[in-house]
């Protein structure tokens, strides 16, 4: 049974056929989606200084590029992001986010710092995580120099970047080191268990990012079958133990997503633990419609998420 009938109209002609993911064609979604990110609009916002640059890795491993977004004239040490782009743990760069990063480098009067960390299957778990705490644990040691306030130092991430974002957040928890000011989960890929369910939720997962998917990136970054008792906690935060501790949350997710209800459950789990969660659930809204952004939803997912990095990032 097909759910299009109840995908919001306006998100509904933006759905076109998509080559499966797998080990074939790896190659050729990769190249898309770069393609994709390098086709699109770049705002020209003359008050934004980009650039890039290469982090060395706290973990012994090559050099992480990253790209760097900041207002030219800030009034005072710049609040920051760790952004990670999605991609589903395989594919993705940080020029997917570009426009994005800019436009929010200039209304949010923050600097951006988004991570090209490595991609599975090549590098699988700990290394994209190594590489993104990396980039925050410089990011804290250099502060003073770089104009940063490293007490405003959170990090965002979509889908398999959600994911990653959600993992090094409880891996810093963990460690004697800084800690981040907030996490911001645009519907992440949390719990490795979605990918072999069998009583997933019958309306989720038809479109963009389906279970099929799901267990090649899982296994891509596990290199194991997912599901098994030993996935660690900073791979799939949904697998944490114990959440408490954690950062002040946002999370968002459509209700036709795969992520559902890994969100949904995580987002109850933060709450139950004491931690702030600020929770959208999108009606109608597939995995990854923020990109139909001439739609309604689009837009009211897309100022959620403004305004509460701006409460994140100044109060």
């Amino acid at each position: 049974m097909s759910t299009i009938e109840l995908v919001d109209p306006e998100l509904r002609d933006s759905l076109a056929p998509q080559i499966p993911l797998g080990a074939e064609t790896l190659a050729r979604r990769r190249a898309d989606a770069n393609a994709l990110a390098a086709a699109a609009p770049r705002p020209d916002l003359p008050d934004v200084a980009t650039a890039e640059i290469h982090v060395q890795s706290a973990f012994g491993a090559a050099p992480i590029r990253v790209l760097t977004y900041r207002p030219v004239n800030p009034k005072g040490p710049l609040p920051v992001i760790v952004h990670v782009h999605g991609g589903g743990f395989v594919m993705g760069s940080p020029e997917m986010k570009d426009g994005e990063n800019r436009q929010f480098a200039s209304d949010l009067q923050c600097a951006i710092y988004s991570v090209d960390y490595r991609l599975a299957p090549e590098a699988p778990h700990p290394a994209p995580l190594e590489d993104i705490y990396s980039v925050f644990v410089w990011l804290h040691a250099h502060a003073a120099e770089l104009g940063l306030d490293p007490a405003r130092i959170g990090i965002k991430g979509e889908s398999g970047g959600g994911g990653f974002a959600a993992g090094v957040a409880l891996y810093a928890r963990d460690r004697e080191g800084p800690k981040f000011a907030f996490q911001h989960l645009i519907y992440p890929m949390i719990d490795d268990r979605s990918a072999i369910r069998k009583d997933l939720h019958p309306c989720v997962g038809e479109f963009v990012w389906t279970q099929e998917a799901n267990l090649f990136g899982w296994r891509s970054l596990l290199g194991q079958e997912p599901g098994s008792d030993d996935v660690s906690p900073y791979a799939a935060a949904a697998r944490a133990a114990d959440v408490s501790g954690l950062p002040p949350t946002y999370l968002s997710v459509g209700g036709l997503d795969l992520f559902l209800e890994e969100n949904m459950a995580y987002a109850d789990r933060l709450n139950r633990a004491g931690v702030p969660v600020e929770f959208h659930l999108y009606p109608r809204a597939y995995h990854g419609f923020y990109r139909v952004t001439n739609a309604r939803v689009t837009k009211q997912a897309e100022h959620d998420t403004r305004e509460a990095l701006r409460r994140f990032l100044h109060g």
